[in-house]
């Protein structure tokens, strides 16, 4: 069995804002017709305030930071000519679905028949990450493996505490959203390339789906494409973060490949258990606990994603020239997550605004200088809705105020 390349890419789903109001703009069509918008070859996505970038396959990550910052620049430029800006985060904090446009496109339209008002209700926004592994059965074997870190990653990537102008109590709302879809969530153990394969011909030959790309699991083989591609993580709202992400990934599939090369093995553990796992990492991100199945402990999710570096990831990071990308991991515990640090600036601000114009500014952070809207000062703030109960894993309060009409 011939080694993976290894080749990482990452696909990112970025919101379009009007910088006055703050709320979601359908600015897609416009923004599209700016020459950075070609020059970045964006993509439409489901609904018109929605945009998503690609990166090329990178053969590095030092590459694939280039690549990101490239085109994060270029779709922020793009859409500050059309007088909108663009915010990385997981879901809006109080855009309201129903009065978002769809894409009019046969793809989009095809999805909206098919799952009603499932897909109108998918406001949300995601990262998805592919490492390029040729072989098909390791793959899969990769595949089966690597479902057990979903959760820990998730926890890193959490930047979805408010939906529809709530708080929801939760860190990574868009899972819930996106739960509701079928064929969604922790893949079960799969017993080779060929079960994998009739699975896709069962449910093509039924008319259920109409290749792969329709099986939208938190971890997948992609139906075109030599890569295993991750799909858990809300969007990255720093570029940082995004590229921790991807870093993580990558070593990985190089541990578990190092694993395989050397006859060894990563234990297998069965999809309900990863996703008792993956709802701690919704509800609390990295101020919970994940379980630690070996010892059947439940233990802080820090400890357990520095454990992951330090201890199982720590001798590939070197051969790949990452160990800095995924120490930044380290940061982001210390530091908050994107939903701690939107949460902290609402309990501080008590204005949903002024989270978004926090998310806009990280999302340019190291890429080029933030479209933002006038001040906030002397106008009435948008207030939450509290989740119920405390939160926790802030240390604060349940934000209190009215929803957004």
């Amino acid at each position: 069995m011939k080694a993976p390349t290894l080749t990482v890419g990452i696909e990112e789903e970025y919101q379009i804002i009007d910088p006055v109001t703050r709320d979601l703009s359908p600015g897609f069509d416009a923004l599209v017709t700016s020459a950075f918008a070609t020059e970045a070859d964006v993509k439409a996505e489901l609904h018109q305030c929605q945009v998503e970038i690609g990166t090329k396959p990178c053969a590095s990550i030092a590459e694939l930071r280039g690549e990101l910052v490239k085109l994060r620049g270029l779709v922020i430029r793009a859409a500050g000519e059309h007088g909108l800006t663009i915010a990385s985060a997981g879901t809006h904090p109080f855009s309201n679905w129903m009065n978002m446009e769809m894409t009019p496109k046969e793809r989009y339209l095809g999805v909206k028949m098919e799952l009603q008002d499932l897909a109108h209700r998918l406001l949300i926004f995601g990262t998805h990450v592919h490492v390029g592994i040729e072989d098909p059965e390791f793959r899969i074997d990769c595949l089966n493996a690597a479902r057990y870190i979903l959760p820990h990653i998730l926890c890193l990537s959490t930047s979805s505490p408010f939906w529809f102008g709530r708080n929801t109590g939760l860190h990574s709302y868009r899972s819930i959203v996106f739960k509701n879809f079928p064929r969604t969530g922790v893949p079960r153990i799969l017993n080779g390339w060929n079960d994998y394969a009739d699975l896709v011909d069962t449910l093509v030959k039924t008319r259920s789906i109409p290749d792969g790309s329709k099986i939208w699991w938190d971890v997948r083989p992609h139906h075109l494409y030599p890569t295993l591609e991750f799909r858990c993580c809300d969007v990255n709202t720093k570029v940082d973060e995004a590229v921790c992400i991807a870093a993580l990934l990558q070593a990985v599939v190089a541990k578990m490949w190092k694993l395989r090369r050397d006859n060894m093995t990563f234990r297998v553990y069965a999809a309900d258990l990863i996703e008792e796992n993956k709802w701690r990492a919704v509800r609390y991100g990295l101020g919970g606990k994940l379980i630690d199945f070996g010892k059947k402990e439940e233990m802080p999710a820090s400890v357990l994603i520095r454990e992951l570096i330090e201890w199982f990831l720590d001798d590939v990071l070197d051969e790949l020239g990452t160990r800095k990308e995924v120490e930044y991991a380290f940061r982001i515990m210390e530091e908050g997550s994107s939903a701690q640090r939107q949460l902290a600036t609402y309990a501080r601000t008590g204005d949903l605004r002024a989270v978004v114009d926090q998310i806009i500014r990280e999302t340019a952070e190291g890429v080029c200088e933030p479209t933002l809207g006038p001040a906030l000062d002397g106008q009435g703030p948008i207030s939450a809705q509290p989740a119920a109960g405390p939160t926790p894993t802030t240390g604060m309060p349940a934000v209190r105020g009215q929803s957004v009409p």
